[in-house]
This record gives C-alpha cells, structure tokens and sequence, in this order.
C-alpha cells in the first residue's frame, strides 16, 4: 500500500503562508528529496495556482538557482491530482482534476502500486487527517513569526486527538528544523 505524506513549511507561531518561509538552497534540496520519493502530488485548486505554473516555467527554463531548478524538474515531472469544484482546466498532460470524494478517491490511490502520495495543499490535508489516511507528517517549522496566514486544520478540525510516533529531525543552517512524525499505530 501506498504511504501519504503531508510535507508543510509552518512558521514559528504556526502559519502556513508561502511569503514568510526562508527559500534557500537546503530548503529546495530537502523538499527535492521529498518528491523524489514520490510519484504523485493532492493539490486544492488555490496551492496548485500558486505552484503552477511557476513551478513549471523554472523547470523549462531554468531560471533559478541550481537547487531550485531540481526542485523545479522533479515537481514538474511528477503526476498531480487536483481536487477541485470549479477548476475548468489544469496545465500539462500529468495532471488532472478531480470532482469527487477526497478520501475516497485518496483510498482508492493508496491501493494503487507506486511511490509515495505527496500531500500538498492544507484544506486536503486536513480533510485527510480527519480520515486518518495521512501516514507521516513532516512540519518543517521557520524560525519566523507571522502573525498571519493560514493554518493547519483551519478549515477541518479533527474529530479526536491525533498520537504521532517522532521519527527524526534535521536541522538546517538557517534554523529551520524539519520534525517528522508518523501515524502513530
């Protein structure tokens, strides 16, 4: 069975905005690795916008950094669902939308054979949680304070208190620290 992993960047006071996240090269190397484990990445229609298609056009033009451009190659390359009520249409022949059931549709997905199922939106996210089919978390906690953003489990709360089991942390030179937890069983 296929595992899904939700990977977030969160700020210190716990927000989840793509303007307050330190962006460096070990960042773009640590999320690289995380795709690379991948082959197939959840989106809600508002995080699919904001990666694609910028995501996309660094891939094809190689207009960032070197570790932002593998960042860029490995997330283009991989397939993406986007669930979705009023999305018309989606770039690329790797993706699509999907109007049904979120979990149903993540259960049938994990029965599938493949790599890991790369969660990458926080309304799904959270929609899974409640569900219990996220299998490990990676919080990857900036040392920012927002103030503002969206949250985890904002939209969805969880029926009941979810036990994670700590599997590692790694910590990186800009005092980023990426905590990984799985369900715990």
């Amino acid at each position: 069975m296929r595992k899904v992993v939700f990977a977030i960047n969160i700020t210190a006071d716990g927000y989840c905005s793509h303007t307050d996240m330190i962006a460096d090269e070990e960042m773009h190397k640590y999320f690289t690795e995380v795709l690379r484990n991948a082959n197939l990445l959840l989106f809600g229609r508002i995080t699919y916008q904001l990666m694609v298609p910028y995501w996309p056009d660094v891939a094809k033009k190689q207009s960032g950094t070197e570790a932002s451009n593998e960042f860029a190659r490995v997330f283009d390359s991989l397939d993406k669902v986007v669930f979705s009520t009023t999305l018309k249409h989606v770039e690329g022949n790797n993706t699509r939308i999907v109007r049904a059931n979120v979990a149903e549709e993540v259960l049938a997905l994990k029965q599938q054979h493949g790599k890991d199922i790369c969660v990458g939106s926080l309304s799904i996210a959270s929609q899974l949680s409640e569900r219990g089919l996220i299998d490990e978390y990676q919080f990857v906690v900036h040392p920012v304070i927002a103030g503002k953003g969206p949250r985890l489990f904002e939209t969805v709360k969880p029926k009941e208190r979810l036990q994670l089991d700590f599997v590692g942390s790694k910590t990186f030179r800009s005092g980023v620290v990426a905590l990984q937890y799985r369900k715990h069983t």
